[in-house]
């Protein structure tokens, strides 16, 4: 065979790949997106920032919005996302990679304007169903140009034949959110800071199971934006609705995380384990371990994330799973579930927004649509 007709035959067998396949958390993982931290920015001081984040972030955020994070935060946390993207290319997982951006630089809409974010996690703006990767109309308004920094990504998908769509994007007025919003207290009634006067929400408040999909409603997440994906997926899906008893909720993966077909996790101060949707009674439900405490004052203090964020692991296979080396709890729970945990560093990546299932966004992976629950 001629070096030509080879590369021939190597072309027409990278056009029947799907570059866009991932319709669950635990199929053989392929080929993923992993954030960058390059050009990050201190969040901009908004109350639905605000009123996610620690005490500690918020005041920071009143005196630095906008300007970019320390390099004593940034150095500990690129090395270890480094040995992160190393430890996937090991495993023969394909690294993908957003453009770095100055998230530092102000834009604006005819409403209002905003400095931005980062793009350390990609598991926020972007959802994969199956072939299709949906842009997400997030309440951030500094994440509101996010996506933008995966374009080249994005338009490279899409000239191989993925699906790339774009949820209406929200115009983020005051009418989106409660008038002098507060956190409600642990005996008083759940509240959300966001009103129904247009869809939005984050990818990271869902996760996949072939035909059904998981949500936590939270404040970056409305009902008219899970209401907005149920009618985009049309009756093929069903998505239910995971009741959280966190009272600053934001992202299911710390909450609730689907494992392995049969198994999920779920964190024991959010979920009240008799009231998860009945299509789970047959599964096991696996119970996280009180999160190992952190080592040093200043780990402690910039962690963007709670102490739950031990939950946020990446599962290579059904099997394999990436967690935190600090967690030795959960890596010997994950170990007594059945699992195969492959001890990880990202404790620096929490003060911006996240570790490994956040940090990534699984664009595909080996299999198929399937049901799990008929």
């Amino acid at each position: 065979m001629t070096s030509e007709s080879s590369a021939t035959t190597a072309d027409a067998v990278e056009a029947l790949v799907p570059p866009v396949n991932s319709h669950n958390e635990w199929d053989p993982l392929e080929e993923i997106i992993v954030g960058r931290l390059e050009g990050s920015a201190i969040p901009s001081d908004h109350p639905v920032v605000s009123c996610n984040i620690p005490p500690w972030a918020a005041r920071l955020q009143g005196l630095a919005a906008g300007f970019k994070y320390p390099r004593v935060l940034i150095e500990r946390a690129q090395q270890e996302l480094d040995q992160f993207i190393a430890l996937l290319e090991s495993l023969d997982v394909t690294v993908r990679r957003p453009d770095a951006v100055d998230h530092g630089r102000r834009f604006g809409t005819p409403d209002w304007s905003s400095r931005g974010f980062c793009n350390a996690c990609p598991r926020d703006s972007l959802l994969v169903i199956g072939d299709e990767i949906i842009e997400t109309p997030m309440a951030w308004p500094c994440r509101y140009f996010e996506t933008h920094s995966y374009r080249a990504v994005l338009k490279d998908y899409f000239r191989r034949g993925a699906r790339w769509t774009a949820a209406p994007r929200p115009q983020l007025t005051d009418a989106l959110f409660e008038k002098d919003f507060r956190v409600p207290g642990a005996d008083e009634p759940m509240r959300y800071i966001l009103t129904e006067f247009e869809p939005v929400f984050d990818a990271a408040d869902f996760v996949r199971a072939g035909r059904d999909l998981f949500v936590t409603r939270s404040n970056v997440t409305n009902g008219m934006g899970i209401e907005w994906l149920r009618r985009h997926l049309g009756s093929g899906y069903r998505i239910h609705e995971i009741e959280s008893r966190c009272r600053m909720p934001m992202h299911i993966d710390t909450t609730f995380l689907l494992l392995a077909p049969g198994k999920v996790l779920v964190n024991p101060e959010y979920i009240d384990v008799d009231r998860l949707p009945d299509v789970l009674r047959s599964w096991d439900v696996l119970v996280a371990p009180e999160p190992n405490p952190l080592d040093g004052q200043l780990l402690k203090a910039t962690s963007m994330c709670g102490k739950w964020l031990s939950m946020n692991v990446l599962m290579i296979d059904e099997k394999r799973v990436i967690a935190e080396r600090h967690h030795t709890d959960m890596l010997r729970a994950l170990e007594g579930w059945g699992f195969e945990p492959i001890p990880c560093d990202l404790l620096h990546y929490a003060p911006f927004g996240g570790s490994f299932h956040c940090a990534t966004l699984d664009v595909r992976r080996r299999g198929t649509l399937e049901s799990y629950f008929d």
